[in-house]
């Protein structure tokens, strides 16, 4: 059974069998909250009453306390900084967790603000008056009365395959609140763990030394994520888009590149979400006419700072995966189909690790962070023959998958193998579900390895029609050498000088990085640029021009010349 305890850290949910002492939940709280005297805590069933010392309860049962599944228990101690010398918790139980995953107070985790505009909002789906109602234009049936942001039919009618993130949210909290009569706030978001816990309270020696039901993580049954955490992804211009696509067209090779832009809401989806992607900057790569090796990228916190001093982060990757039809028309292959996949195993398991390493962070989640809004594009040839992106994410379950080493690439694209129980790596049963042949949905057996569908999300993507994009696409792209396009002191001086004195022309993202690669500029004339590339303002372009470090560079570009 599950008892929740409540303390000022937030809550915890600990399992345990009704025949244990009070003793076992007792010992993953002091190590999960970090309790510094074991002695001074305190348990009632009540807020805000001390209760009772949990030296009279520890040797008791659950079940002789007459605690149920589901109970709620609160904890009060001292928090002052006593030594750890006097422990109700035997030694072999003092235990470090793999994760912290102590729940966070919702108002010291820090979102995203687009999270926080969508926080505020209800999301109801507004409906006309309709022939159906027999009322004033003051009244409301059912209808005309709003619907919930999640309502299947409306999605369904709308052609909106994933509810929103924020949808899913407020229905979980809906659901949440429907269920539970606690007095206290429960975490609507879990996070998914498929690890085996090698620090079990258990009392045995870690896995594979031991195994028990509180250590074994449960069966994983695979099902397609009913929601998504960014529905829409746009390229502020096509030409960002066309320039990138452009290496293929010159060499014939592929090319990849990482998206920066941000995040806003999207109104086409109910409390939807899309990522705004102003600039691609492609890092240092092997391009080969059938794949991409990457390479080490040692300016990336160049790159980093320079986009977050211009308002962006990092929002997605992209690549092509582009082959020529031969017929002379500019089409290409078609590759990526139902029929064949959409994002390849390799690339699966790749989006998987970038998510991981992007958390979307969130105050409704018990352990602060809920999976990611990292995206993955893909540049492929449709059915026409026509150039066109795709976007997808991955879902929790494959994050968590990744987490844990349970599943591999394999020699088919569109499979995925089930890894082999192994040394500290254990495996549980892994399952996915389909709707077979005669409708019905039935459960099938992941091993060896299962299709890559399950675990995949898509997003819709296009170009704005009236498109204000953020920076011009001027200056020459990082690491194009083997196309003879070089970031030089000469590349830098033909861009000044093309611009006459007109400063729109530094408004090039890859410019702005390598100026602040060059290292001539100070980081208060830095910050002058960067104002002036976000905001337009012709006083910040004066004082950048008739600043010593502007001055420096153009001495220095003189120079090269001579």
């Amino acid at each position: 059974m599950i008892i929740r305890f409540r303390s000022k850290n937030g809550m915890l949910r600990v399992k345990a069998e009704p025949s244990d002492q009070f003793l076992t939940p007792l010992t993953e709280v002091v190590s999960k909250w970090a309790i510094p005297d074991p002695k001074l805590m305190f348990i009632s069933d009540k807020p805000n009453d001390k209760g009772t010392s949990v030296a009279e309860l520890a040797e008791k049962s659950l079940g002789d306390l007459g605690l149920k599944n589901g109970d709620m228990l609160f904890v009060t101690y001292d928090s002052g900084e006593q030594e750890k010398s006097a422990s109700i918790v035997p030694d072999r139980h003092q235990t470090i967790p793999v994760r912290d995953i102590t729940p966070a107070p919702k108002e010291s985790v820090k979102q995203h603000p687009v999270d926080d505009l969508l926080d505020a909002q209800d999301g109801l789906i507004k409906r006309p008056k309709s022939s159906f109602c027999k009322h004033g234009d003051k009244g409301m049936c059912e209808y005309c009365s709003p619907l919930p942001p999640w309502d299947k039919n409306y999605l369904k009618e709308q052609g909106i395959k994933h509810k929103s993130f924020h949808a899913y949210l407020k229905e979980m909290n809906e659901q949440q609140n429907n269920k539970s009569k606690a007095s206290s706030y429960i975490s609507p978001l879990q996070d998914l763990n498929y690890a085996i816990n090698l620090h079990c309270p258990g009392g045995h020696a870690p896995y594979p030394g031991g195994i028990c039901s509180k250590c074994q993580p449960a069966p994983i049954t695979l099902q397609q994520q009913p929601f998504r955490m960014v529905d829409h992804v746009e390229f502020s211009d096509f030409s960002l888009l066309n320039n990138f696509i452009d290496v293929w067209r010159q060499s014939g090779v592929q090319r990849y590149g990482v998206l920066y832009g941000r995040y806003e809401a999207f109104e086409k989806v109910p409390l939807g979400i899309k990522a705004v992607v102003e600039a691609i900057y492609e890092p240092p790569q092997l391009g080969e006419f059938d794949g991409i090796t990457l390479l080490d990228w040692p300016n990336e916190q160049d790159v980093d700072s320079t986009a977050q001093a211009l308002g962006l982060q990092k929002v997605g990757v992209v690549f092509t995966d582009l082959t020529d039809s031969g017929r002379r028309d500019g089409t290409v292959l078609c590759k990526r189909h139902k029929e064949s996949y959409f994002l390849s195993c390799l690339e699966v398991l790749m989006a998987a690790k970038n998510q991981i390493a992007h958390p979307n962070y969130s105050k409704f989640s018990e352990t602060r962070d809920f999976s990611s809004k990292f995206v993955t594009c893909v540049i492929t040839g449709n059915q026409k023959g026509e150039i066109e992106p795709h976007s997808y994410q991955v879902s929790r379950s494959a994050e968590g998958l990744v987490k844990a080493d349970i599943i591999s690439a394999s020699t088919h694209p569109n499979m995925l193998c089930i890894n082999k129980t192994q040394g500290s790596r254990y495996v549980p049963d892994v399952f996915y579900s389909k709707i077979n042949e005669y409708g019905l949905e039935v459960k099938e057996n992941a091993k060896p390895a299962f299709p890559v569908e399950f675990l995949l999300v898509t997003l819709l993507d296009s170009f704005p029609l009236d498109p204000k994009p953020m920076f011009r696409l001027d200056f020459v792209v990082e690491n194009r050498d083997f196309l003879g396009e070089l970031q030089d002191l000469k590349a830098v001086q033909r861009q000044i000088q093309l611009g006459g004195g007109d400063g729109s022309l530094l408004i090039d993202f890859h410019f702005l990085v390598y100026l602040r690669k060059m290292g001539i500029l100070s980081n208060d004339e830095l910050d002058c640029l960067y104002r002036y590339a976000k905001d337009k303002k012709d006083e910040d372009y004066l004082q950048l021009i008739e600043s010593g470090g502007w001055m420096t560079l153009l001495t220095v570009l003189e120079q090269s010349t001579h």
